[in-house]
Formats: C-alpha cells, sequence, structure tokens
C-alpha cells in the first residue's frame, strides 16, 4: 500500500493499550490511515495475531471490522460490528464465544481497511462478504464452520500447491 506513513525504524515498540488508542485517534483525526500489528487471535482466522492492519477513518456499517474503546475494559479493541441500532453497536471478535456488548458510536475510533500478512495484503472479510461473516459470528458459527470447511479444502489445496510446485 502506498501512502504517508512514519517510520521511525525498523525495529517493534509496544505501547500500552491507552497510548495507542490515543496515537490512534490523533492520527486519524488528521484524516491519515493508522497502521499497526493486530496481537491476539480473537478475529482468526481474518486477522491473526501478528497480522498488520490499517485503520482510517469513515462510517462503520453491519459487517465493518472496527477499533474502538471496549467500555467494559477500557481497552482498545479490533472487533466485527454484528447488530447496528439507535444506540450503537454490538460488536464481536469472530473467533470468541460472547460479544463485547452494546458500544455507543462515540466509542469507535475507525475501520480496519487494510490486513497485510507476511507483507501480502488480505481481501477476505472486509468486502461484501462481511456481511454473511457478521450473521455467522453473531451466532458463533464462524470458527466451527471454517474449521469444517479448512478440513475439506486442506488435501486438495496441498495436491495443487504440490503439482503447481513441481512445474
Amino acid at each position: 500500500m502506498t501512502g504517508n506513513y512514519v517510520k521511525a525504524n525498523q525495529t517493534s515498540q509496544s505501547l500500552p493499550n491507552a497510548v495507542i488508542a490515543e496515537l490512534m485517534a490523533a492520527v486519524l483525526e488528521k484524516n491519515a490511515p493508522f497502521r499497526f500489528t493486530a496481537p491476539g487471535f480473537s478475529m482468526t482466522p481474518f486477522i491473526r495475531d501478528g497480522d498488520v492492519i490499517t485503520i482510517a477513518t469513515g462510517q462503520p456499517r453491519y459487517g465493518d471490522v472496527v477499533a474502538f474503546l471496549n467500555p467494559c475494559r477500557s481497552k482498545l479493541t479490533v472487533h466485527r460490528i454484528v447488530h447496528v441500532s439507535r444506540s450503537g453497536y454490538l460488536i464481536k471478535g469472530d473467533n470468541t464465544p460472547e460479544p463485547d456488548g452494546r458500544v455507543p458510536r462515540a466509542s469507535i475510533i475507525g475501520r480496519v481497511i487494510r490486513v497485510e500478512h507476511c507483507g501480502r495484503e488480505i481481501r477476505l472479510g472486509l468486502g461484501i462478504e462481511r456481511i454473511v461473516i457478521a450473521w455467522l459470528s453473531r451466532r458463533g458459527w464462524v470458527a466451527p464452520l471454517l474449521w469444517r470447511v479448512w478440513r475439506v479444502i486442506k488435501p486438495v489445496a496441498g495436491r495443487w500447491m504440490r503439482i503447481r510446485g513441481s512445474n
């Protein structure tokens, strides 16, 4: 992705959640995207531990993955909107059993517009399919369904990779 990003050096820095949330809000206020490395497994398989995600401003919609200050834990969290109401959003990690609860609109900092895994852009989960994923996530079906699909696809994908590699 091209753009104006600040790179101090190539070493990784770990900052407290509150500091990252404040820094993210300040950067987004200037209409610049904010990139950081996602920690944790709550959004697996769409966002994995160590993926680089880009947050930008924009009106959050059903199915979007958003960064917000979790009101219950005062913690920066990146999860998917699984229900929209007048009072705010119901937000849940794709790989978590329980939702984060109702989150007021004012707690949303930005929405994920890009995910990079090992330097390659991952598009699955941020396009129109986000609507189906949000529906499945709200019911707790994302992980069980994807593991079943993967058990079927993995042998075929392995054979395809071996054939492709021998050419």
